[in-house]
């Protein structure tokens, strides 16, 4: 399903859901960021997804890396939580979505790299080599939280 994200524009159309979202800053031992070129609105970004009914949030982070990358992780901390008013998703359905993610950090445990019908590309990327790909403002927002190692949890 395709999308639109509309982020800090007036002509935004009026959000109509909200659903809890994961993404997931996941490291490998040279530091490297895994990442995926997403198909439903061609940027680049962390895994995630949708919290489903009957699982832990913690079981969603696990769930959508392994379903987008064929990675397997374990959580091991909180980036923060992202609710920005100003950013919601126009999806081709009629659902416009206001953003309500929360970021975790996870460790690859197993697996290996590979698409899915959610990701057309599937890499670990040198952070030094972010400003090479095309990452909503507030996808960046989320990595560079991540990246600094914040004492505290981001909750906006």
């Amino acid at each position: 399903m395709a999308r639109r994200d509309y982020f800090n524009d007036p002509s935004a159309p009026a959000a109509n859901s909200v659903v809890p979202s994961v993404v997931a800053a996941v490291r490998n031992q040279r530091g490297e960021l895994l990442m995926i070129h997403r198909t439903d609105n061609n940027l680049w970004a962390l895994p995630g997804g949708g919290h489903d009914i009957g699982e832990s949030i913690s079981g969603t982070v696990v769930r959508e890396v392994r379903e987008e990358t064929g990675i397997e992780v374990e959580v091991i901390g909180l980036v923060g939580i992202y609710t920005n008013p100003h950013h919601v998703m126009a999806y081709d359905d009629g659902e416009v979505r206001q953003q309500f993610s929360i970021c975790f950090t996870a460790r690859p445990v197993g697996g290996q790299l590979e698409t899915s019908s959610e990701s057309r590309q599937v890499r670990w990327v040198n952070p030094a080599e972010l400003n090479q790909l095309d990452i909503h403002p507030s996808m960046r927002l989320r990595i560079d939280h991540a990246l600094e190692e914040r004492a505290t949890p981001y909750i906006g």
